[in-house]
Parts: structure tokens; C-alpha cells; sequence
């Protein structure tokens, strides 16, 4: 009986504790944990392991409280410094061009996003091991280095090797979901990872705005200063603000595979991309591809002999592999169309082309509907994930892509109906991102986060190189003299966009075959407010 009454205090006390400290958890008796264990596609896992972080035992957000609305907040800032990483430099890209004395824009500006894509694997990795806070303050701080680097580079070559630095902001975007998932539960998960992959859309266009102008004024450099400090202010808030990982997952990292792994993706895409620049058969080019080939070779025949390697592709599953695919083709086709727009916005219709829409005054709405389509998509994909299950999110954002993309053949000339479908081109990159990362994630283990989501970040990236190539690849090949003036033909235009429209159908196909592996979820209530921090399950 005293035994009883002892063991009733001490779970009385815990209980205590955990209130005190902004927690409620239900604490059983005497019940070991289930032991862990794969979580299929579409289920809510059981439980999840926890461990302690600062002394204090944290559970997992189930509902909507004030601190989680500041740890939201600040993952979505975090993401601002992706952009300032990646995108807001081809804005000061000429000024860049002529301060160098070089022509080679694929070395000054996809550098970045290629490095991003070896970046990936290795930190994804390295969260699941020491700690995803940990590792996102480290991205953060390489990429601070990189753009000071960029900001003093006396020569080209230095500044491309800022620029590889500075791509390590990649990687904030899929460490940020991971983080997400490991401090809420699923169904309060998916729609945050919408919010916060999403939610700086806005921020990222007025930006573009005020750093053309400062650029004017003082500089190009002035853009990786203004980078450099947005991304030191956002480590100090990750570190300070932002809850270390639930899980952890024990292990070494395979460091030579992901060495192996990012430089053979680098190698490839990097082909890929300054190719067309820099000459198919150039020495340069050539030696990417071959040193890219051989290390995916590599690392494939290495990493299948491993007991713990960096990504094991025989346990990826058949859902995840699905997922994957339609990321590559739905990122690819919808990056390859914001590609096209200021393209088909700087051709008057008074040329007689076929297409065109300058003289409107539409360059800067054709660019800014795309982003409010983005903040619309990424919450509202993360909500009917809750409903209906991320698979069949996945479906209809893949539907809608199909819509908006044919619908550019009528958008390339008319301007009422291209910022109609570049709006819900922006809704579905969104929903596309939301859902992939939703649907990766339950895919996974919870040891496993961080890996899995830089899968998914590798496939965007690598399906907006391709794409981006074969489209302007396209265009090259059907120019038109017009006025003494060499342009892209309509022929090659509304070939552009087929392409586009087929990699959507081709999605379209993976997304049903998908949608037939995963089991049918059902509707989840949506997260309520309250003022209780976070609710934990046994």
C-alpha cells in the first residue's frame, strides 16, 4: 500500500513538472515503449521517441499554442535566407557579369544550387545523428561565410567558391520541415510544414524590389551583405529559440558516401546545366559528367555493402520512391515555366509573333502571381492533408499543375489569362512541396527525418536544373529572325510549354499509382488554439 502511494506521488510530481514547464503528458505506470519501427505512408505513428533537451522533458505539439506559433514563425524566416541565397542573386546577375569581365552566368549562379544539392545529403544525414537545431545553426553559418566570401571576391573563382558555400541555405528548407515533424504531432505537422515552406513567398518578391534599388545605389555586393546578416540573425534565433531534436538517430556519418554521393549529383547536373554555355565537348564540362558518373557508380556499389549508409535505397519502399518522382516532374515542369514567363513578357504582341505580352506593364504581375499563389498553396495543401491524406493532396496538386499548364497556351498571349494560370502554377509548386515533404516524412521513421527530407529537396533541385535545360534547350533550337532581330518563335514557345504539360501528365500517372499504395486516412480534426504549449502521447 505505502509502495502504491509512493509511486502515485512520484507520478503526481512528474505530472507537476511537466505543467510547470508548459507540458501536459500522460504518464503510464509500468509500460515499456513498443519498440520502433518502420511507419508506412498515410499512418500516424503510435509513439515516438523522445529525448531530453536543456534538462527538460518535451513532447510533442498537438495543438496550436502561442510558442508554437513563434517556433513557426521563425522556421519560416529561416527560409527567407533561402532565397536571398539562391534566387535574389539573378537579379544582380549582369552587375555581377560585368564586374568579373565574364560571361559564364551558369558558374555565378548555378553554382549555388548545385552545391545545395551535395550539401543536402550530408547535413539531411547529419541531423538525423547530432541533432537537427544543431546542424541547421551550422547551415546557417556556412552560408554566412559564403556570401562575406562572395561580398569581397576580388576574382571570379573566389566568388564561385563563395557561392558553393552559400549553397549550404539549401538545405534550411528540408531541416526546417524535419524539425517541424519531430516537435508536432502528424496531423498538426502537415500543416505547418505548408506554412513554413511557403510562408516568406511575399517577402521574397517585395525584397527583390528593395535590393535592385540598394544594388543601384551601392553595389551587387550589397545583396550577400544583407545575406550574410540575415543569416547570422537567424542562427542566433535557431539556437536560442528553437527546441532541440525529439529523436536522434545513433550511428557515425558516412562521410565518403556523402562525398560520393553529393559530388556525383554535382558532377551531373552540373553538366547539365553549364553545357549548353559553356560547349557539350568542352574539356570542362566533359570532366563534371565523367567524375559525376563515376561517383554515383561508386557510391552505389559502396553504400550497398554498408551496414549504416548514408541513404539506404533497398528500404526506400515503393511510396517514397513514388513521391520522388513526382516531385522531379511536377518542380521540374512548374521551374521551367517561371522560366518562361519573362521570356514571353518581354515580346510585344505588335511583333506578330504568336505570342507576347510586353507593353502591359505585366513582367512584375506575371512574377508576383505566382508568389501569391504559393502562400495560398502551401497552408491550404497542409490542411487537406489533415482530411484527405497527403497522397490524395499530392494527386490534385499534380491535377492542377496539368490545368495551369495548359492553360499557358492561351496564357502566352493574353495577359488576363496568364496571371490567372501563373497563380495557380504558384498554388501548385506549393501544394507539390507541402505534400511531398508530408507524404516523405510519413514514409519514415522518426530516426529518419532528416535524410528523407533532403531526398526530396535533392529532387527539386535536380528537376529544376533538367527542366530548365531541355526548355531553354528548345528555344535555342527554333529561334526566328524578326526585324534584324534574332527571337524565340512561337513554334518554340508553345513547344516549351508541351513539354511542360507532359511531365505534368506523366506525374499525373505516378500520382494514381501512388495513391493506390497508400491506405485510405481518415479526416483528422483540425488543431485548436490554446494556451497550453504542448500535449504529449504515451
Amino acid at each position: 500500500m505505502q509502495q502504491h502511494q509512493r509511486q502515485s506521488v512520484t507520478r503526481d510530481d512528474a505530472r507537476r513538472r511537466l505543467r510547470w514547464n508548459g507540458c501536459s503528458q500522460n504518464i503510464p505506470a509500468r509500460r515499456k515503449p513498443p519498440p520502433s519501427r518502420e511507419i508506412k505512408s498515410g499512418e500516424e505513428p503510435k509513439s515516438m521517441q523522445q529525448n531530453t533537451t536543456d534538462g527538460a522533458n518535451v513532447g510533442l505539439h498537438a495543438r496550436w499554442s502561442w510558442r508554437l506559433l513563434g517556433l513557426v514563425a521563425i522556421l519560416a524566416l529561416v527560409n527567407f535566407v533561402v532565397d536571398s541565397a539562391i534566387g535574389a542573386p539573378l537579379i544582380v546577375l549582369p552587375e555581377m557579369l560585368d564586374h568579373f569581365g565574364t560571361d559564364q552566368a551558369a558558374w555565378l549562379n548555378a553554382t549555388a544550387m548545385l552545391a545545395g544539392v551535395m550539401w543536402a545529403p550530408l547535413l539531411g544525414k547529419s541531423a538525423d545523428i547530432y541533432g537537427k537545431r544543431r546542424v541547421l545553426v551550422l547551415t546557417l553559418l556556412i552560408s554566412c561565410v559564403g556570401a562575406l566570401i562572395c561580398a569581397v571576391a576580388p576574382t571570379m573563382w573566389i566568388f564561385v567558391i563563395g557561392r558553393m558555400l552559400q549553397g549550404a541555405a539549401l538545405a534550411a528548407l528540408f531541416l526546417s520541415v524535419a524539425i517541424v515533424r519531430t516537435v508536432c504531432t502528424p496531423r498538426l505537422a502537415m500543416i505547418i510544414v505548408g506554412i513554413v515552406t511557403t510562408g516568406t513567398a511575399i517577402l521574397n518578391v517585395a525584397s527583390r524590389f528593395l535590393i535592385e534599388k540598394l544594388a543601384m545605389e551601392f553595389g551587387f555586393q550589397v545583396l550577400f551583405l544583407i545575406s550574410a546578416a540575415v543569416a547570422v540573425a537567424m542562427a542566433a534565433c535557431v539556437r536560442f529559440l528553437v527546441p532541440e531534436s525529439l529523436v536522434k538517430t545513433p550511428g557515425r556519418l558516412d562521410i565518403s558516401g556523402a562525398l560520393l554521393l553529393g559530388g556525383g549529383l554535382l558532377g551531373v547536373l552540373g553538366y547539365i546545366s553549364m553545357g549548353p554555355e559553356l560547349g557539350w565537348s568542352a574539356p570542362g564540362p566533359l570532366g563534371l559528367l565523367l567524375g559525376g558518373v563515376v561517383a554515383l557508380v561508386r557510391w552505389f556499389t559502396v553504400s550497398s555493402r554498408k551496414a549504416d549508409p548514408l541513404i539506404d535505397v533497398g528500404n526506400l519502399g515503393k511510396p517514397l520512391l513514388l513521391t520522388l518522382l513526382v516531385v522531379f516532374l511536377g518542380a521540374g515542369s512548374y521551374q521551367s515555366m517561371l522560366q518562361l514567363i519573362p521570356l514571353i513578357s518581354d515580346v510585344s504582341a505588335d511583333q506578330n509573333l504568336g505570342y507576347g505580352l510586353g507593353g502591359h506593364g505585366s513582367v512584375a504581375l506575371l512574377l508576383a502571381a505566382p508568389a501569391v499563389g504559393v502562400m495560398l498553396g502551401g497552408p491550404v495543401a497542409g490542411w487537406l492533408g489533415t482530411r484527405i491524406g497527403p497522397a490524395r493532396t499530392l494527386a490534385g496538386a499534380v491535377m492542377l499543375g496539368t490545368v495551369a499548364t495548359i492553360g499557358m497556351f492561351l496564357g502566352a498571349f493574353q495577359l488576363v489569362a496568364a496571371l490567372c494560370f501563373a497563380f495557380l502554377l504558384g498554388v501548385t509548386v506549393a501544394a507539390l512541396g507541402a505534400s511531398g515533404f508530408n507524404m516523405a516524412g510519413n514514409s519514415a521513421s522518426a530516426q529518419r527525418q532528416g535524410i528523407v527530407s533532403s531526398l526530396v529537396m535533392v529532387m527539386v533541385s535536380t528537376g529544376a536544373v533538367v527542366f530548365n535545360f531541355v526548355g531553354a534547350a528548345v528555344l535555342a533550337s527554333t529561334t526566328v529572325v524578326a526585324n534584324g532581330e534574332t527571337v524565340n518563335s512561337a513554334t518554340g514557345v508553345f513547344s516549351y510549354i508541351a513539354i511542360a504539360t507532359a511531365a505534368f501528365a506523366i506525374a499525373a500517372v505516378v500520382v494514381v499509382l501512388l495513391v493506390r499504395t497508400t491506405h485510405p486516412q481518415r479526416p483528422m480534426p483540425a488543431p485548436e488554439l490554446e494556451p497550453q504549449a504542448v500535449e504529449t502521447r504515451a
